[in-house]
C-alpha cells in the first residue's frame, strides 16, 4: 500500500538536508581524536591539503586549511601513521562527511623528532652531509665571525675560552636570536652577513643546551641552506654533547659544546710556546749532529794521502803527463813520415804518367787561344789561327801561317 503524499512544507531540498545532517554531525562530533593511517594526500596551490584516513576496514576524507598546515612541522605523506584531532563536518558540494584537521601528531614519535628525520634523509640525499664538500678551518684563523644570542651563555662561554687561549684573532660578535620565533630568519640573516664582513676566514654558530623544541631553529631547512651555501667555513657548536642538530651536520665541522668550538678554533698559546721550544730544540740537535757528521767526513779526508802531500801527487801528474806528451809527439812524427813515404811511393808513376813530363823531353802542348782543348792534327788547324804553345819551362802564343799534313802518318 503506498504511503499518503506529503505536503509541501515536509519536503526538503538536498540542501536543506545537507544542512540539517552538517548541524548534527557538528554538535554531536564538535572534536574527535581519530587514529589511521594517511593516503591520497594532496596539497593544491592555495595551501590546503586533503587527504584520506584509513584503517583495514575503513576510510574517511579529511581536508587541512593552509593555516592548520602550516603549524604541522613535519612532512605530511601517504603511509604515515598519525593521531588527528578535528571536527566532523558535511562537504556539501558531495554529500560526503569529511573530517576538518585540526592538529596532527604522528604515532609512537613526537612530531618534532619526524620532522628531524624527515629533514635529515632529504638533506642526506641532496649531498649536504656529504664528508668530501666539508672544508677544513684555518689552524691559525686570523677573523672570527661569532654568531650567537649576545644575551646567552653561550657567548661568555666562548669568548672566555678564545681570551684565555689566545689573544691574537679578532671575534666579532654577529648577534641574532637562537630560540623562538622569529630565530630561523635571523639566523640565516646572520650567516649571510657574516659572509660579507671584510676578512672573515671562519664562522662560529654556537648556542646552549636545550630541549628539542628549543634547538628547533637548528633542525630548521632555511638554516641548514644558508650553512652549506656559506662560501666561509663553518664551525657548529650548538647545545651539549648529547644533542645533534642539522646545522651540526651540515656544519664544515662539528663541536660537541661553544667552549669546544672555541678551542677548535683559537690555538693555545702555552701549547704552542711549548711545540716552538720543543722544536727549536730538535732542530738544535738536528743541526749540531749535522755538523758532527760533517766534521767526521772531513777528518776522514785529512787523513788521506793526498791530502797530507798535495804536492807530491801534483808533482807525480805532471810526470805522466810529459811522458805522455813525449809519447804523442813521437807517435805523430812516425805517422807523418809514414804518410810521406806512402805519398811519394803513389806519387812515382803518376809523374811518370805527367804530360810536363813529356815537355822537358822537348814536347809543346798547342792548344786553340783562349780554350784548354789540345790540337792533336794538323787538319784541326787552319791558317791565321791563333794557338798557344806550353813549353817546358813557359808559353808562346802564334799565328798559323800555313797547314802541311804529314802524309806518311796515315794509316
Amino acid at each position: 500500500m503506498n504511503s499518503p503524499l506529503p505536503t509541501t512544507d515536509s519536503v526538503l531540498s538536498v540542501t536543506q538536508l545537507t544542512q540539517q545532517l552538517s548541524g548534527v554531525l557538528r554538535a554531536n562530533f564538535p572534536e574527535v581524536w581519530i587514529s589511521g593511517e594517511v593516503s591520497n594526500y594532496s596539497r593544491s596551490s592555495s595551501g590546503h591539503a586533503y587527504l584520506t584516513l584509513k584503517d583495514e576496514s575503513s576510510q574517511i576524507r579529511a581536508v587541512i586549511w593552509r593555516g592548520v598546515h602550516a603549524a604541522i612541522p613535519f612532512e605530511v605523506a601517504d603511509g604515515l601513521d598519525v593521531l588527528v584531532q578535528g571536527s566532523i563536518d558535511v562537504y556539501a558540494a558531495r554529500g560526503q562527511y569529511q573530517l576538518t584537521v585540526r592538529q596532527m601528531i604522528p604515532k609512537g614519535i613526537g612530531p618534532l623528532e619526524l620532522a628531524f628525520r624527515q629533514l635529515r634523509e632529504k638533506l642526506d640525499r641532496e649531498g649536504l652531509f656529504d664528508p668530501a664538500r666539508k672544508r677544513a678551518i684555518p689552524r691559525f684563523p686570523q677573523h672570527v665571525a661569532l654568531i650567537t644570542s649576545p644575551q646567552g651563555a653561550a657567548v661568555r662561554d666562548f669568548l672566555e675560552v678564545a681570551g684565555r687561549r689566545y689573544r691574537g684573532i679578532t671575534t666579532t660578535v654577529v648577534p641574532c636570536a637562537v630560540q623562538g620565533e622569529g630565530a630561523i630568519p635571523q639566523i640565516v640573516h646572520a650567516i649571510d652577513l657574516a659572509n660579507r664582513l671584510a676578512g672573515v676566514d671562519v664562522i662560529a654558530l654556537v648556542r646552549g643546551g636545550g630541549s628539542l623544541e628549543d634547538l628547533a631553529a637548528f633542525n630548521s631547512e632555511p638554516v641548514a641552506r644558508a650553512i652549506h651555501r656559506s662560501r666561509v667555513p663553518i664551525v657548529s657548536g650548538v647545545g651539549h654533547e648529547i644533542d645533534l642538530t642539522i646545522a651540526d651536520m651540515v656544519a664544515d665541522v662539528r663541536a660537541l659544546t661553544p667552549s669546544e668550538a672555541a678551542e677548535r678554533l683559537f690555538p693555545d698559546a702555552v701549547k704552542l710556546g711549548e711545540e716552538l721550544r720543543h722544536s727549536a730544540d730538535r732542530l738544535s740537535q738536528s743541526i749540531n749532529q749535522l755538523i758532527q757528521r760533517h766534521r767526521k767526513t772531513i777528518e776522514a779526508f785529512a787523513d788521506r794521502q793526498p791530502f797530507l802531500f798535495p804536492l807530491e801527487q801534483t808533482a807525480e801528474y805532471t810526470r805522466r803527463l810529459d811522458d805522455a806528451e813525449r809519447q804523442l809527439v813521437a807517435h805523430a812524427r812516425r805517422r807523418r813520415e809514414m804518410a810521406h813515404e806512402r805519398i811519394a811511393s803513389l806519387a812515382a808513376p803518376l809523374d811518370s804518367l805527367s804530360p810536363l813530363k813529356s815537355l822537358a823531353r822537348g814536347y809543346s802542348l798547342v792548344t786553340p787561344t783562349g780554350s784548354t782543348n789540345l790540337i792533336r792534327l794538323a787538319s784541326e788547324l787552319s791558317p791565321g789561327d791563333r794557338i798557344d804553345i806550353r813549353l817546358a819551362d813557359g808559353r808562346a802564343t802564334a799565328t798559323v801561317e800555313k797547314v802541311m799534313k804529314d802524309d806518311s802518318n796515315r794509316a
